[in-house]
């Protein structure tokens, strides 16, 4: 019997017509690895739509309610969760047929609903019924690869199991009282998050592709990154002074400096040795890309009330400031730590940003003044840090060569 290779899997003859590459075959390296295709790259535009909506929760008010910032974090992680969950699937199965396309066309149909949907929560059905469909298509898919392999149906039985109950949650969640919803969907994350961790062992049985996630996380964190600066430059006024274009620029070092340390840290694929199933790499950038996010809102607002003439920032920005870059560096750290036990000097240096933009912004009020020290403050972080990054890359080499 005729057998064809679909994701590292054997499959015989009659099943070709369920998994076999129709359309265009996903992008591969000399080595195998997996790259992002053309319908991976298509999917995620609809979800750069969706994170801009989620951060425009906030508005303009420099001060916002501690329950805005839940709610805002809240989002962003159901629509980033939906987007990983599809990322997962991809990177173990790609069959890119019809039926896989028009699947994942009916997602980005779900992930457009939940874009709209994020203004209006929880008084709006349009959030939960994009998210169901989102993860309905994802069981469908994990539904068709189940029988390909005998690993397949083991790693398909742990997503179906508790991504299936999360998504009955969801559903009932469209029966209840509006102000009783969210607690139904916080249930139903807690038991998605929980179910690739309760099923690792299984899950690592098929290891995720060491290019492919790492690949499609980082262009994630480009794209929060991305909005970010979007935030930035919306907030710059149509006809800006020097001073207000001086503003702009150091709130712009910020990003750009955080973006030079993430693109050293991906390429260097230094913490592929440790990847397996991904499920700690993955769930860092979590919080790690929520805080991109913020931080991209507070920078936009810090140049926002200097346009408006004020010379002292409330004490709400200036720690949501803080608290973004902290979230951001300690995030950095434990990913560091997927790769080798932190020296003294790494530690010293996280210790370095957490304490310096920790005094910076409870005691600088000056825009400025807070914007340079922020700013080099990074800066000089990144320096360090990209220094150590290429050394531990260079000294891992020789190990290997040996």
């Amino acid at each position: 019997m005729r057998r064809v290779r679909t994701g590292g899997a054997r499959l015989p003859g009659w099943l070709t017509g369920r998994l076999t590459v129709r359309g265009q075959t996903p992008v591969t390296d000399e080595a195998g690895h997996r790259h992002a295709t053309w319908l991976e790259l298509f999917l995620d535009v609809v979800f750069v739509y969706a994170l801009a909506a989620v951060v425009a929760r906030l508005e303009t008010d420099p001060t916002p309610a501690q329950g805005s910032v839940l709610a805002v974090l809240g989002l962003f992680l159901v629509v980033q969760w939906a987007w990983l969950g599809q990322v997962y699937y991809d990177t173990r199965f790609d069959p890119d047929d019809l039926p896989h396309r028009l699947l994942v066309l009916v997602a980005l149909v779900g992930a457009g609903a939940m874009t709209l949907g994020v203004d209006e929560v929880p008084e709006s059905v349009l959030l939960p019924v994009g998210y169901l469909i989102v993860r309905g298509v994802l069981l469908l898919l994990y539904l068709r690869a189940r029988p390909t392999s005998p690993t397949a149906r083991t790693i398909t039985t742990v997503y179906l199991i508790g991504f299936g109950l999360g998504w009955l949650i969801w559903l009932v969640s469209l029966a209840v009282p509006t102000a009783q919803r969210p607690v139904l969907w916080i249930v139903a994350m807690v038991i998605e998050l929980a179910t690739p961790w309760v099923g690792r062992r299984r899950l690592d049985q098929w290891p995720v592709d060491k290019r492919h996630l790492p690949e499609r996380i980082g262009q994630f964190t480009i794209i929060v990154l991305g909005s970010a600066l979007a935030g930035l430059l919306f907030a710059v006024p149509d006809h800006p002074r020097p001073h207000e274009l001086l503003i702009a620029g150091l709130a712009f070092v910020v990003p750009a400096a955080i973006w030079w340390v993430y693109t050293t840290f991906v390429t260097t694929r230094l913490a592929v040795v440790w990847l397996r199933g991904g499920q700690a790499y993955s769930y860092l950038h979590i919080p790690l890309e929520g805080s991109l996010l913020l931080l991209g809102w507070s920078l936009g607002q810090v140049v926002r009330l200097v346009d408006h003439g004020t010379d002292r920032l409330p004490l709400e920005l200036r720690l949501l400031l803080a608290a973004s870059v902290v979230v951001w560096t300690l995030c950095g750290l434990a990913l560091y730590w997927l790769t080798a036990r932190p020296s003294v000097g790494r530690l010293a240096i996280t210790a370095y940003v957490v304490i310096s933009v920790s005094v910076i912004a409870t005691t600088v009020r000056e825009p400025r003044l807070l914007l340079f020290l922020f700013s080099a403050t990074i800066v000089a972080y990144a320096v360090v840090l990209n220094r150590r990054l290429t050394t531990l890359r260079q000294d891992w080499d020789r190990r290997t060569e040996r």
